[in-house]
This record gives C-alpha cells, structure tokens and sequence, in this order.
C-alpha cells in the first residue's frame, strides 16, 4: 500500500491558497496549511487539513514543519499579493515576498521534495508588449513583480545546482468566493462588491478604460493542484489565466449587476500601474487542456451570492506603510 502523498499549502487560509488545499485533499493527499492569517482567515480552511497559524518568514519554524512532516510536495501560495502597494511597503514585500519564499526553497532542498509549486504573477512582465508570453524575458517594474521574478530565478538555480524540481505559474486577476473582500488594496472585484455593500461609490483610479482579465478561481486553482500529475508541467513556467480583457468600467457596470445594485462610481487620479494587461494562454493550453473557462458573468452571480450572504467586511488599513509621499488617497 503506498503512502499517502503530504502536502504543504503556504497561505492556505488565503483565497486561492484554501482552493488549492481543497482540491488536494480530494486527491488523497494530507494537506498541512501554514498561514500567519494576516490575509486569510480560518473560516476558509476546508474540513480535514492539518492548520499551523505562522509565517514563512519564520524560518525556525518552517524548518520545523518540514521536519515533523516530511512533505512530498510544496505548493506555495501565501502573498502580500498587493502590487500597486508594493513601491510604499518595499521592506515588507521583500521580507515576505522574496525572503520567506526562500526559506521554502532552502527547506525544500534539505528535505529534497518531489516538487516546489508556486504562484508567481504577471506582475513579472511589466509593461512588455501584449499579450504577455513565457518567450519574453520579464521586466517587472514594481517592488512586487521584481519580488516574484527573483523567486522564479532563485528556483531555477535550485534545479540547476540543486535539482528541485518546481512548477511556476503566473495568474491574474483571480476572484471568487473566499476573496478578502475587506481588502482596499487588491482584489478589485472584492473591493467593489464590499463597497457596494455599504453603499459606497466605486473608487476607480484614472478613467476606467485600463484593461484586465478577470479569473474565476475554479479556473486556476484546478490546475495548481493537478500539476504535479503532469510531468511535462514540471520545471517549466505557465500563464494562467481568462483569455478574455475588459476595462475597469466594464467591470464596474457587471459587478453592479450582479448584485442589483446602482452604480455611482468615484475617479481618483491615475495611479502608477500598467494600463493593459493580459496574457496569452498558449502553453498552458498545450499541456494541462483546460475545459472552458468559467464565464465572467456567472461568475460575479456566484461571488455576489456569497458576498451577500457573509455581509461586508470591515475596510483595515495597512500600519506598515513605509513611504508616505505619493500615496493615493484612498490608501491613506
């Protein structure tokens, strides 16, 4: 009888992070989720994974949890996902983003795991032509980006020198239910719905015609767990994502009508972030044959049905700010 598989979820309390953990306990694996909480919360946890309250940061302790566990498999998830924030909290993006992510990499050599399955983003192209494609050499252009194409480069030196195996994807725009709604500073479809809850006009920065391409999280966090069943997945890098970009007032207009509410939406100036982006899916496409995309429409209904039920969050702010000048107003 073979061994049940033993899994680590970083930021498994999280939104896409507790998906994961779901979809590997229905694949037999022992799922432990080490999370601080800090954008999670333990209602999300599914019934049956084993939870440690912690940071990756914590390298005591993550050493620990390898130790005690033996993991077969990392499936790193835990973020301070929060990218236009990242040039004002750049210690904080660092520490968290960049360094606690080495302390999983660092473990995982010493415990030489079959694979490192991480979440990377976009972010790490910048503003390179569109569609973002695996064949550019990324260019991030925020403290987030460069945090997470550092990880995507520290993983392939571990493979070269080390033979950690990884999988490397990059989403975008993910949304669903389990969303931190009650964060205003990522997560857009989050923080329209919250706003909309409590009667609060849309914040929108610059004019709205900025493009993205919204993702149901059932479209992404399927193949995150599955992938370690592709060995042609494994140390390649892969977009994740909907094919299909709208604007920011496009988005509005649908997330008011999903949840049958008037919209009244508030311009704040630009702030400092591409204009387009979106990616092209064709590798991904190639390897893991994804069925069709979950429809943005349907999606928002889910969402908002949800959302409705749990109620609005309260809006925290962020006590770690590092760099007043030049922050939006509505992050103050």
């Amino acid at each position: 009888m073979m061994a049940q598989l033993k899994s680590l979820v970083t930021g498994g309390a999280g939104f896409i992070g507790s998906h994961v953990a779901r979809r590997l306990l229905i694949l037999g694996h022992e799922v432990i989720v080490l999370d601080d909480l800090s954008g999670g919360f333990t209602d999300n946890l599914p019934e049956g994974v084993s939870f440690c309250k912690g940071s990756i940061t914590d390298s005591e302790l993550v050493d620990r949890l390898f130790r005690e566990y033996r993991f077969d498999y990392v499936y790193h998830l835990a973020a301070y996902a929060a990218e236009g924030l990242s040039p004002f909290i750049r210690r904080f993006n660092y520490s968290n983003n960049l360094i606690g992510s080495i302390n999983l990499i660092n473990a995982s050599i010493e415990h030489e795991i079959k694979c490192f399955v991480f979440t990377s983003s976009i972010a790490v192209y910048g503003d390179l032509p569109l569609p973002y494609s695996e064949r550019q050499i990324p260019q991030p252009t925020d403290p987030y980006g460069i945090a997470k194409y550092a990880v995507e480069l520290d993983l392939k030196n571990a493979l070269e020198q080390f033979g950690l195996n990884s999988i490397i994807f990059r989403p975008h725009n993910v949304y669903g239910i389990g969303q931190n709604i009650g964060d205003k500073y990522r997560n857009v479809v989050g923080i329209f719905m919250n706003q909309l809850l409590k009667g609060n006009p849309l914040t929108i920065f610059g004019d709205g015609e900025q493009t993205r391409a919204f993702t149901h999280v059932n479209d992404v966090a399927e193949y995150i767990a599955h992938s370690i069943n592709h060995r042609k997945a494994y140390n390649q890098t892969f977009n994740i994502g909907s094919d299909k970009h709208i604007s920011i007032n496009v988005l509005a207009e649908s997330i008011a009508k999903a949840m049958g509410k008037t919209i009244q939406c508030e311009y704040q100036e630009q702030r400092h972030e591409m204009i387009h982006a979106y990616a092209d899916h064709h590798l991904f496409n190639q390897v893991f044959k994804p069925e069709n995309e979950t429809p943005l429409n349907m999606g928002l209904i889910e969402m908002a049905d949800w959302v409705q039920k749990v109620g609005a969050r309260e809006t925290v702010k962020f006590e770690e700010i590092e760099i007043e000048k030049g922050l939006p107003p509505a992050w103050h």
